[in-house]
């Protein structure tokens, strides 16, 4: 996840405050296997696969060899969907006068949110052991969930975040 910091600096509307945006961050799952590494596992299960597959060959039960090339196929297919899956992502956008949210499925569909940062609360809730299991934006009867592939220190630092800017929000838009 990425760095949950306010920026300070100011894009193009540089004129406006009420359009400087407070916070700006991409929501993204983990995934701890790299593409490159992937195909090294994949290569290695292949290889195992296919050593193990020779003697039962050899021994004259070969439908074995089929049933050693189905799990080698179930393995990839498994883990090229983990990977189409990881396209998903959120978008946190907090400004003065707005709170947007945009969530982006791993088939590209996107769904759009938006809230006055005056009128929305951050709904959490936590395990005592395991920390914050779910984080929700409220409105006026409206509750999205936010962040849901994130874990419990992941949603703890958005929390943080966005209870910070949520605050300067409602402090509105201020002049230099």
């Amino acid at each position: 996840m990425p760095e949950l910091a306010i920026p300070r600096e100011q894009s193009q509307e540089a004129d406006d405050p009420s359009a400087r945006r407070i916070l700006s961050v991409r929501l993204t799952p983990h995934r701890s296997l790299s593409k490159k590494n992937f195909y090294i596992l994949l290569m290695i299960f292949s290889l195992i696969s296919f050593a193990t597959t020779i003697p039962f060959v050899i021994a004259g039960a070969w439908p074995i060899a089929g049933f050693m090339g189905l799990d080698v196929a179930l393995f990839y297919l498994a883990f090229r969907a983990n990977f189409n899956a990881a396209k998903a992502y959120e978008d946190v956008r907090v400004t003065p006068l707005e709170l947007l949210l945009a969530k982006v499925s791993a088939k590209g569909h996107r769904a759009e949110w938006r809230f006055n940062p005056s009128w929305v609360r951050l709904d959490q809730e936590s395990h005592e052991e395991y920390g914050v299991q779910r984080l929700a934006l409220v409105s006026r009867g409206q509750r999205v969930e936010i962040g849901r592939f994130l874990g419990p220190d992941e949603k703890a630092r958005l929390a943080e975040g966005l209870s910070r800017a949520l605050a300067e929000a409602r402090r509105g838009a201020y002049f230099n």
